[in-house]
């Protein structure tokens, strides 16, 4: 009997036969009592009396899916004789339920760095009935377009897995739709948020904004030399950066309130005849567990200034000449040097 069968609806039931005559042939019937069926007797004009299973209450096969009564026949004799016969009644299912999640909400905390395939989580969904009106599938349900590309679904085992890599620069939460469907149509859905966890994946970055090269070597301490911006793309702990400056160079590394721009200026006064330029390389390191670095070299040429006199290859020069010497005889060579260059080491004598 279908679940959908209405009350009131009558089945018909195997008629009895005693094979005495008379009152002792004569029957009546009894049912075992039962809430959802009673027993009913349909007149035949000219024959006995035909029993017939009556439905008296709806039935819900995910309750109840069988019934056993017993059908008795009685005779009219004295002693009365029975004869019994066992009515097993089925209930058939009508896909009457939907399927239900465990959940209303599924929620994963994962790591950017998980590789492809990897297990997020399960979904679950239950369905009362049965057959193909209990077999649950599952698929994603109106989800962003990018989604479908990160992530999957088994439709049978309702598992999520990674589709591609996932990065928490780009997004850092993902919230979707599921549906499951059973085999008679009937849908039901849930949410999947998925929160992304920072890994120290990236490096800083350093882009050198301003550079002032050549600088004059009388330049103050305090000068600006370049301007910097350090940026770590990652989070927290991850993103928190330091910089220090290699090799020995004149400079010192300031700070923006912000942090993320760096000031290079003159930490002591420059001498070209010294150093005609600085190589420098500034390196970055962020607060992850191990850190990663980012490198800038920068070079820094020395202008010159005009702070060296000539210097006599002698304090004081003596000559003997004979007094018949002819005019505009070469007595001797003086010779001076300047250490400063262009026009500013180009000496003139007078």
């Amino acid at each position: 009997i279908g679940e959908w069968t209405l009350p009131g609806a009558r089945f018909v039931l195997d008629t009895a036969r005693d094979s005495d005559a008379g009152s002792n042939s004569l029957l009546t019937y009894q049912l075992t009592s039962n809430p959802f069926f009673s027993l009913a007797l349909k007149e035949n004009p000219g024959e006995s009396h035909q029993p017939e299973l009556a439905l008296d209450r709806a039935l819900d096969r995910e309750k109840q899916s069988s019934f056993e009564l017993v059908l008795t026949a009685v005779d009219g004799g004295d002693p009365a004789r029975s004869g019994t016969v066992q009515v097993r009644i089925n209930v058939t299912d009508l896909n009457d339920n939907p399927p239900v999640f465990s959940k209303s909400i599924y929620e994963a905390r994962v790591a950017e760095d998980l590789p492809v395939g990897s297990l997020l989580l399960r979904v679950w969904a239950t369905d009362a009935d049965v057959g193909s009106n209990g077999r649950v599938s599952y698929s994603f349900a109106n989800v962003p377009d990018d989604v479908p590309l990160l992530f999957t679904i088994d439709s049978d085992s309702g598992e999520i897995r990674t589709a591609s890599l996932l990065d928490f620069e780009d997004k850092r939460k993902y919230i979707f739709g599921l549906e499951a469907r059973d085999g008679g149509g009937l849908t039901s859905h849930c949410k999947v948020q998925i929160d992304i966890t920072d890994e120290n994946d990236n490096a800083p970055e350093i882009t050198i904004l301003s550079l002032s090269s050549p600088v004059p070597e009388d330049a103050p301490t305090g000068t600006v030399v370049a301007v910097l911006k350090v940026r770590d793309r990652d989070s927290g702990e991850n993103a928190q950066v330091s910089c220090e400056l290699s090799g020995e160079a004149p400079l010192s590394i300031v700070a923006s309130p912000g942090g993320s721009y760096k000031v290079l200026v003159l930490a002591k006064a420059l001498d070209r005849e010294e150093a005609a330029f600085h190589e420098l390389v500034l390196r970055a390191s962020d607060g992850g567990d191990p850190a990663r670095t980012g490198t800038a070299r920068i070079r820094v040429t020395v202008l010159d200034a005009n702070d060296n006199a000539p210097v006599f290859s002698q304090a004081e020069y003596t000559v003997r000449v004979a007094e018949d010497v002819p005019v505009a005889s070469v007595l001797v060579t003086v010779t001076a040097t300047d250490a400063d260059e262009g026009l500013y080491g180009h000496v003139k004598y007078s």
